[in-house]
């Protein structure tokens, strides 16, 4: 049966290459970007790829909380119903760490715009639905305060508290939304894949970004993941595994999901 996914980040590398897989499977795919000529070029290749697919865009610069905000209403508007969320985009580095409301730019892709989106579009999801949280093999206990202050922490640090901060909050709300709600899955999708981020971070090709694509258009849609909410996949080990220790820790998780909380109110 079609379902209808939204894959932020998905005008290149993982994101796209998972909408490409998604839609040649009949299912309706609606892409997000920051850039609208990126955002044309990839339903283009989606219409060229599979025909009979009609992929919808959404444009919005996720480090600016408000467009997250709107993006949440478009999609809202145009869809009662969302079986998948794949929240792919994230960032490494940028020309400037500090983002216009003074956080750190990873801290605001990474982790609090995931949150923010999923929360807006839990009541278009059901106990069927899957959200999907793209993680990282890079995971360094999370310092909020110094995350606060961006310029304190190095690039990497910075991404690597972001996507902890991630999975914190995933197995968080695992735990405690209910039957109700959808699977919540937390997923490395490969370390070092040839995406623009690591060849602009560590100067490398990389390897096939098919890897990534491949186990988030599984997760997403497969039957055999249907029942393992709160977990970790890990994919450079092609199976389920443990994050860090912070991440098993449930008053941690709580805590931290707790502190977003205020910050997202702050922002909005």
């Amino acid at each position: 049966m079609s379902k209808t996914i939204l894959i932020t980040g998905s005008t290149d590398g993982i994101g796209l290459d998972a909408a490409t897989l998604l839609a040649a499977q009949g299912h309706k795919i609606l892409l997000h970007g920051r850039n609208q000529r990126r955002l044309e070029a990839a339903a283009a290749r989606l219409r060229e790829e599979s025909p009979n697919c009609s992929p919808e865009a959404y444009l919005a610069d996720l480090s600016a909380p408000e467009e997250v905000e709107n993006l949440a209403a478009a999609v809202t508007r145009d869809h009662t119903r969302l079986d998948a969320l794949i929240n792919n985009a994230g960032v490494l580095k940028g020309p400037d760490p500090s983002t216009r409301h003074g956080w750190d730019l990873r801290l605001l892709v990474n982790t609090i715009a995931p949150y923010l989106l999923t929360r807006r579009l839990l009541p278009s999801m059901d106990h069927a639905g899957r959200v999907i949280n793209v993680a990282s093999a890079a995971q360094e206990p999370v310092d909020l305060q110094a995350l606060q202050h961006p310029g304190t922490l190095s690039d990497m640090s910075a991404y690597a508290q972001s996507k902890l901060a991630l999975i914190m909050w995933t197995f968080h709300l695992a735990r405690t939304l209910g039957e109700g709600a959808p699977a919540f899955i937390a997923v490395n999708p490969g370390s070092l894949l040839g995406t623009k981020m690591v060849r602009e971070g560590f100067g490398l090709a990389g390897k096939d970004v098919r890897i990534g694509g491949d186990i988030l258009a599984r997760l997403a849609t497969e039957e055999a993941f249907s029942s393992v909410s709160g977990q970790y996949s890990d994919n450079d080990v092609g199976d389920f595994g443990s994050p860090h220790p912070d991440a098993l820790d449930p008053e941690r998780c709580r805590m931290l999901t707790e502190a977003l909380d205020v910050i997202v109110a702050q922002l909005t």
